[in-house]
């Protein structure tokens, strides 16, 4: 009896790894438990569709990348036609090529696509310009790059902070205001002059 004919070949062996990785892979899977197990409803209707880890990424005009959207879970509905977000990251670039980020506890992008509104805990943040802003609920035209909120809103550029009633910003044109019960915090500035 030839014993090395009994013996399993290598053929064998690989096709038992691949079944136990597929199997341990299907073990710790994390998207499992985001598969709804009904079709998820909203106010607006039965969706059209729903998707998780979602990043939705557009373009200016001329082909410039201007506008990402990067959100763990997005319903769209047909009915009218706007995409809810949860958790929404936003992050804008201007004509200038500067970086703008943003984000809030939820999101909505309006008939294709725009504008967008932050809502609850909504922030907007130049970098560059080290300012930021919160609020409650944002709006923002990718059209125009207006930004505004016409809940109070606070603006902070360390160490002065800023507290209005409505704000607005155009980020093409590095603009901002607040309008409407404005109140500020101006520390004075030090001299840091060395003493003779």
């Amino acid at each position: 009896m030839n014993l090395r004919a009994l013996r399993p070949g290598f053929r064998f062996w690989l096709l038992l790894l691949l079944l136990l990785l597929g199997f341990g892979l299907a073990l710790i899977n994390p998207r499992d438990n985001q598969i709804p197990s009904e079709i998820p409803n909203d106010q607006a209707g039965e969706p059209d569709y729903y998707l998780t880890d979602a990043t939705l990424t557009r373009f200016n005009a001329q082909g410039q990348l201007h506008q990402r959207v990067t959100t763990p879970r997005l319903v769209h509905t047909p009915l009218d036609d706007v995409t809810r977000l949860m958790t929404p990251d936003l992050a804008l670039i201007d004509d200038s090529g500067r970086n703008w980020v943003g984000h809030a506890d939820r999101g909505i992008l309006g008939p294709d696509g725009n504008p967008i509104t932050l809502k609850g805990d909504a922030h907007l943040e130049a970098p560059a310009e080290r300012w930021q802003m919160d609020t409650e609920i944002l709006h923002y035209d990718s059209t125009t790059g207006h930004a505004w909120s016409e809940t109070p809103a606070v603006l902070r550029q360390p160490p002065q902070e800023m507290r209005g009633d409505r704000f607005d910003a155009w980020i093409n044109d590095r603009q901002a205001r607040l309008t409407d019960n404005v109140t500020g915090h101006h520390p004075p500035e030090t001299n840091k002059e060395p003493a003779q």
